[in-house]
């Protein structure tokens, strides 16, 4: 996989070595350089949840996992990614974090719109998102990303974009 490129960020796919560093919440020397409180409870999940992914159905091509960099400093300041390949229908289930002293500045937004283009010129034809009911800003991202609201099943607001063609 190739790193994804933005105006302000890097998104740097994980191989198996970065993701057991990330999941162990030790930097993988000598270039890891994290931002403060990176990585959360939330990116170790995702290192997992990709290490996961590998021992059970091998490589995921280009929906992996991500780690977000400052395209200045390549420091990391969160994950994004997809939750494995396509399903039958040729959807793909995204998911994505910020350290706290990165929000508020568009970023997540920024990545999760790299994260779509690139699952849509890979062959996706729609890319699904949920969150907590009471995690408004990422229902903000992934509105002002280009996904729509689809419906709260009491417990998570679940988001969607489709593509035809």
């Amino acid at each position: 996989m190739t790193t994804l490129r933005t105006a302000r960020l890097l998104l740097a796919p994980l191989d198996r070595a970065s993701a057991e560093h990330l999941a162990a919440g030790t930097p993988r020397p000598p270039d890891d350089r994290w931002g403060p409180g990176y990585p959360d409870a939330a990116d170790r999940a995702g290192a997992e949840r990709f290490l996961r992914l590998l021992a059970e159905g091998g490589d995921p091509g280009p929906f992996g996992a991500y780690e977000i960099r400052g395209r200045e400093d390549g420091v990391a300041i969160g994950g994004a990614g997809f939750h494995g390949p396509p399903d039958a229908a040729g959807r793909v289930t995204v998911g994505f974090g910020l350290i706290p002293a990165a929000r508020g500045r568009g970023l997540a937004v920024e990545a999760l719109r790299a994260l779509l283009d690139h699952a849509r010129s890979h062959g996706a034809r729609g890319v699904d998102g949920d969150t907590d009911r009471g995690n408004t800003a990422s229902g903000r991202v992934m509105a002002a990303a280009g996904m729509r609201f689809l419906r709260d099943d009491g417990r998570l607001r679940h988001y969607a974009v489709t593509w035809t063609g």
